[in-house]
């Protein structure tokens, strides 16, 4: 191999595929990779369940319209971050559990369930309100905070790629959490915590953990 191109040769050798150069330069700079796939499979399984149970969340919003379209970017961004964060955890040499319910069981924040008494599958709904639903999208997204913060510390200065999507992924949860506190604040206390927010173009447009402007313009 010629000295003058350092980067051509490494310690694989030649079409060796039982090894990634991706995932060794991680190890190389003191990441522990195995635990990082153990998170990014949790926050994925995070990410799907709350796609799910914002499904029903939203379903119950009926005569406030403005929640279900609010919460119906914050259901399909969601759902955008689990797609973002899957082929990660492919790429780094792990993979998603077969069972779906280990993958649920598994994910790194609770069950956002609708908060009534269930009768079998028939929830009872007499007493729910708009305010008892937005508390729990609100804690949802304050426990999505704190796993992609611990995410981007974890890999920051380690791990370019995975930190570049934690923080873009961040970044909406954070929208998410300030939509939230603005709409339980009027809700529930009848107080003005505004969020900056505006109706994203279309929904579930995710604009920081989506590629498709880059893609857009190839």
């Amino acid at each position: 191999m010629s000295d003058d191109k350092p980067h051509a040769g490494g310690s694989i050798e030649p079409g060796d595929t039982s090894q990634r150069v991706g995932v060794t330069t991680l190890e190389e700079r003191g990441l522990d990779v195995d635990e990082l796939i153990d998170k990014l499979k949790a926050a994925a399984g995070a990410e799907f369940t709350t796609y799910y149970y914002y499904t029903n969340l939203r379903m119950h919003l009926a005569g406030h319209e403005d929640y279900k379209e609010i919460t119906e970017d914050a259901r399909l961004e969601d759902r955008a971050h689990f797609e973002l964060v899957a082929p990660r955890i492919y790429e780094l040499g792990g993979a998603l559990p077969n069972d779906i319910r280990e993958f649920a069981n598994g994910a790194s924040c609770p069950d956002a369930e609708l908060p009534v008494p269930y009768e079998g599958d028939i929830p009872d709904t007499e007493d729910l309100t708009a305010e008892d639903t937005l508390e729990v999208l609100l804690e949802a997204e304050r426990c999505a905070i704190r796993t992609w913060n611990e995410i981007c510390d974890m890999t920051e200065g380690k791990d370019r790629r995975t930190f570049d999507m934690a923080q873009r992924i961040l970044q909406e949860e954070i929208e998410h959490e300030a939509w939230f506190v603005e709409l339980l604040s009027m809700e529930r206390d009848g107080e003005i915590n505004p969020a900056g927010h505006f109706v994203r173009g279309e929904p579930g447009e995710a604009p920081y953990s989506t590629n498709r402007r880059i893609n857009d313009s190839a």
